[in-house]
């Protein structure tokens, strides 16, 4: 059995088995016919994402960008679990096996929804996960590799408790962080659409202060589109403005535009924001020990947003990716709640047919939160 964290954003999509790492944007494209491929920079698997999932054949993340004619990008949360899921959660999953050909061994794997939406979607990411899939992955020489994935068991999590598994547990499971664990802890999640508030009071999730909002980086994004659209008259897609908005510049037709002032403007507008959604939602938790903030909005908020929390806020380590800290703590809960295993399994394992989630257990699943973790 192998156990795999995948993480499916509105803006990344992101997984690990514990020793590699995979990270892409979450779009998808048409898989036109190359007539001609050259790459003189450095390779990876991740320059050339091209699938076959059920008789369709996808780019997916950069390749999608560059060379597909029809692209699809959504900040529409029925449409991720509809149309994304499938095929950029088996699109990752394959990618952690090397061996060529079929793939028997179990895969378990841990994701997460905001917690918005997640008693309506959970049970409809276990069933589009579970099962036996085919994804062929197409090389740029023509080479093609198929792999059948058999994925034994899915659970789901809100999303922000990936993070405190992360803090709080070591690669194997154990919970190793103590004090923390004897603490309240209150969870900023930025991400590309929402952020997700959360409370965990030794380890007992907090229902009344756990939210989502609809208030992530890519309101920022859309902001600064429509200001380079107005000054420049092109109109930049929000997936295309992560490193621009980094760098507070972008080249357009050959001319750069510095929009740093702006950028600062609407970061410091959607800190404020969120800063005031924490002061509403936490007015009765004045008690909270740590507030911890993470994301992938975190990376370009934490400096805006950070002096407007009233209360310890834990300093986010700028040598980390704050993008990965849930799928870190999904796998982390993987290991504690089925074993740090890896090995190759059984004869009767590979012949055993997927068991998916019931609902019933999907119940005792979302009790987690408050019943297991509240145990240790």
């Amino acid at each position: 059995m192998h156990i795999l964290g995948i993480d499916i954003g509105f803006g990344f999509t992101k997984a690990t088995n514990g020793k590699e790492t995979v990270i892409f944007k979450s779009i998808f494209g048409d898989a036109n016919d190359i007539q001609f491929w050259t790459d003189f920079g450095e390779n990876s698997s991740l320059d050339h994402l091209h699938v076959t999932i059920d008789g369709k054949s996808y780019f997916i993340g950069d390749l999608a960008e560059q060379q597909s004619s029809v692209l699809n990008f959504t900040l529409d949360q029925e449409r991720l679990i509809t149309d994304f899921v499938r095929i950029l959660a088996l699109t990752v999953a394959g990618m952690f096996f090397k061996n060529g050909g079929k793939i028997n061994v179990p895969l378990n794997v841990v994701s997460g929804l905001p917690i918005g939406f997640f008693k309506q979607n959970y049970a409809r990411f276990n069933d589009i996960m579970t099962g036996h899939h085919r994804v062929t992955y197409h090389s740029f020489d023509g080479q093609q590799n198929t792999k059948e994935i058999y994925i034994n068991k899915v659970r789901m999590l809100p999303q922000p408790l990936g993070t405190v598994l992360n803090v709080l547990m070591d690669d194997n499971g154990k919970i190793v962080n103590d004090e923390l664990a004897n603490q309240k802890i209150g969870v900023v999640d930025i991400g590309f659409r929402t952020t997700d508030f959360t409370i965990l009071d030794h380890l007992r999730y907090i229902d009344r202060g756990s939210r989502t909002i609809d208030t992530g980086i890519s309101k920022g994004f859309g902001v600064i589109s429509n200001k380079l659209r107005e000054k420049c008259g092109v109109n930049v897609e929000l997936y295309r403005l992560y490193k621009a908005a980094e760098m507070g510049s972008i080249k357009m037709k050959g001319h750069g535009f510095t929009f740093t002032k702006i950028r600062d403007q609407v970061y410091s507008q959607l800190a404020g924001t969120i800063a005031n959604d924490i002061d509403r939602l936490w007015a009765d938790d004045w008690d909270i020990d740590t507030i911890i903030l993470t994301g992938g909005g975190c990376r370009e908020l934490a400096h805006y947003l950070q002096p407007l929390i009233h209360g310890n806020v834990q300093p986010v380590d700028p040598d980390s990716d704050p993008r990965l800290n849930n799928v870190l703590g999904y796998l982390k809960y993987g290991k504690y709640i089925w074993g740090d295993v890896s090995s190759e399994a059984t004869s009767s394992e590979k012949e055993a047919e997927p068991q998916a989630t019931s609902n019933s257990e999907q119940e005792e699943i979302e009790q987690i939160d408050e019943e297991q973790l509240s145990q240790l």
